[in-house]
């Protein structure tokens, strides 16, 4: 065992000799890595680009099969139970993702952007559970007093910051057990990556948080745990604080210290 890797107790996530090659070339992006995810707690992915930080949070919801040029080798356990084995539907609805750029729907309501999941699956609601789903989903991102009056206009019309609270209240909509953002406030102005930050560490009440980031202030600001990766290697993992204030390993104290990366 790595010893700087850090071993969480009754993890909602294990990762277990992973690796991920593009175009199925013995060259791997992601290199046998081992990690287990604490429940309801942010964990920050960090490192330089291209050291395959999006590349790992993407195989946690499979979604390297939507290209058949990658080849994925080990597993990944939601609650022990393999998500290599799982239908993709029933792993989507239990693993969310937000990605880097707000991208609600272009020509569908708020209303029914936060529906959407339950359209793509084919799953059939009453109004009143459309009514509950889409008030829960958009007051747990703190947008339900914003967009209250104007639900059946187009997202688009919103800021960038409330299309991104659009967008992880329509990976909310079922409730997932896991929500994975790919530097959810990159493209964002610093007021709206701090409402983003704050939803985040609400929203750790009930859900785990997986996130990338290059942001090493907000890593510290709002994560329990952080990798650093390097080159498809995960150099380090561990509390947060701990890899800030004393990394265990040379190359990760170079990075935080802004000596590379």
């Amino acid at each position: 065992m790595n010893n700087n890797i850090d071993i969480v107790n009754n993890p909602v996530l294990s990762i277990k000799d992973l690796s991920i090659a593009y175009n199925k070339a013995d060259k791997y992006a992601v290199k046998d890595i081992n990690v287990t995810i604490k429940k309801n707690a942010i964990t920050a992915i960090m490192g330089p680009s291209g050291c395959g930080k999006s590349t790992l949070l993407r195989a946690i919801n499979r979604m390297h099969e939507l290209y058949p040029d990658i080849k994925t080798v080990g597993d990944i356990y939601l609650n022990e139970e393999n998500i290599m084995k799982m239908s993709t539907i029933h792993l989507r609805r239990n693993i969310g993702m937000v990605f880097q750029r707000p991208n609600p729907f272009p020509t569908m309501s708020i209303y029914d952007n936060v529906l959407a999941g339950y359209k793509l699956n084919g799953i059939r609601l009453k109004k009143t559970e459309r009514d509950d789903i889409v008030e829960r989903s958009l007051s747990n991102v703190a947008l339900w007093d914003e967009v209250k009056d104007a639900l059946h206009k187009k997202g688009t019309f919103l800021s960038g910051g409330q299309q991104q609270r659009l967008c992880i209240a329509r990976s909310l909509a079922f409730q997932p057990e896991v929500i994975l953002l790919d530097e959810p406030t990159s493209a964002l102005d610093p007021i709206a990556t701090s409402k983003i930050e704050d939803l985040l560490v609400e929203l750790k009440k009930n859900y785990t948080i997986v996130m990338v980031t290059h942001n090493m202030a907000q890593a510290a600001r709002i994560s329990e745990y952080s990798m650093f990766m390097y080159l498809g290697d995960l150099v380090e993992y561990g509390k947060t604080k701990m890899m800030f204030t004393n990394p265990r390993v040379r190359k990760t104290e170079e990075y935080l210290t802004g000596k590379f990366g």
